[in-house]
């Protein structure tokens, strides 16, 4: 049997496992990412292997693979002094928030925090740069980008819901930057950087990552067409939760509300990968956002559009400073709040832990494999509703068998 890094790499995308978060392609320069057929990002080869000189190299660099790869694996993280919340992971600090630089809340996702705490650290010079997730030259497509101004994050803010692989860009593993990824993407850049020097993480609460097709399918539900030229796509900002925007180059503007878009056609797009996800809340990231809703009686989000409001959380020592400091210089503004609060408006991410231990049975059950995760409490929290557990194990086991689990 061969014990190389293609071989392990082939078997993941197989299981239709991979995240497309791009990280393996830092383990081998002959790697690039690409679009496959069913619309989402995917290593390959591009150049020849390098030749390694034994098969204990050869293994030595598949057991690097085993470590960083989120489809492989993916531990719990324990930063010191953080207390661990079930549903929220590590907490040293969790506040309601919003940029205090009303362009910047206004254009990002929720309240701007993430935006604003990259402009505010490329600005000061404290990183040398920030690597996140922007539009392409044509805005259909997602690329990875680099900010080294204000104005460069506040182009590059609000949610992308398409492939990126924010890990493809080698400046992403950079000690002196920022890096703003998807929970997969730092849990990668955290498990690479191990033992070492590592870039500010910052992440997101993140449903998981649609194929390219869909946010293709939302356009042509616009009306607009696959060949004709786009000036901007939102897929969020522009207000609180903000709504999928397109506006072609000779000035037609054709929008959807956040429900129809993410309701209706990018959420149920998502890759398989993220069904079985862990980690929707950025555990691994030194400092996560995601939006504070306001709910409903029922305790579920209400989607009308008002200014913008985070949850943001300081899951480590160094996100914790990073944070205090932000709020002292006027970047941010906000309020504390229980982690209770935040979990409290955040239905999906509940439900998904809450029942991944039923889901990862049934998938194991109908024959898929599934990564090894460590840390998480997922069969505690299974244990709180038994019911919903074994319905969930039963539903992944019947789409298992229909061929879910192997789009990739």
């Amino acid at each position: 049997m061969r014990h190389d890094l293609d071989t392990a790499i082939a078997g993941v995308v197989a299981a239709g496992l991979c995240s497309g978060c791009g990280a393996c392609t830092l383990l081998d320069d002959g790697l690039t990412m690409r679009m496959s057929a069913a619309g989402f990002a995917r290593p390959g080869r591009t150049r020849p292997a390098a030749a390694t000189t034994s098969s204990a190299a050869a293994s030595s660099q598949v057991r690097r693979f085993d470590q960083v790869c989120p489809g492989r694996n993916v531990a719990a993280q324990r930063p010191p002094g953080a207390t661990r919340h079930p549903l929220l992971g590590p907490v040293l600090g969790c506040w309601e928030a919003w940029a205090l630089d009303p362009e910047l809340r206004r254009q990002g996702s929720s309240g701007g925090v993430l935006t604003a705490l990259q402009a505010w650290l490329v600005e000061t010079g404290e990183a040398v740069r920030s690597v996140a997730a922007g539009a392409a030259p044509d805005p259909r497509r997602t690329v990875a980008v680099q900010i080294t101004t204000r104005d460069e994050a506040l182009a590059a803010a609000g949610s992308r819901y398409a492939p990126v692989a924010v890990c493809a860009e080698p400046a992403a593993s950079d000690a002196a930057g920022v890096t703003v990824g998807k929970p997969c993407e730092v849990s990668a850049l955290r498990a690479l950087t191990a033992g070492g020097p590592a870039p500010v993480l910052l992440s997101f609460f993140c449903a998981g990552t649609p194929s390219q097709r869909a946010t293709d399918a939302v356009l042509a539900d616009l009306g607009i067409g696959p060949d004709e030229p786009l000036a901007s796509l939102w897929y969020r900002g522009h207000g609180w939760p903000g709504r999928f925007t397109a506006t072609t180059d000779d000035g037609r503007e054709a929008s959807a509300s956040y429900e129809e878009s993410w309701g209706t056609t990018l959420g149920p797009a998502v890759q398989w990968r993220c069904k079985v996800c862990p980690d929707g809340i950025g555990e691994s990231a030194d400092v996560t956002a995601g939006d504070l809703w306001t709910t409903d009686e029922r305790g579920y989000p209400l989607f009308a559009e008002s200014d913008g409001v985070s949850a943001l959380v300081a899951r480590t020592p160094r996100g914790l400073d990073i944070v205090q400091r932000a709020f002292a210089a006027g970047v941010l503004a906000g309020r504390p709040v229980e982690p209770d609060e935040v979990v409290g408006v955040q239905p999906l991410q509940r439900a998904r832990r809450s029942t991944l231990a039923g889901r990862l049975v049934g998938a194991r059950l109908g024959g898929a494999r599934v990564p090894r995760y460590r840390g998480f409490g997922l069969l505690r929290l299974a244990a709180g509703d038994v019911r919903a557990a074994v319905r969930t194990a039963r539903g992944t086991f019947r789409r298992v068998r229909a061929g879910v689990a192997r789009e990739t």
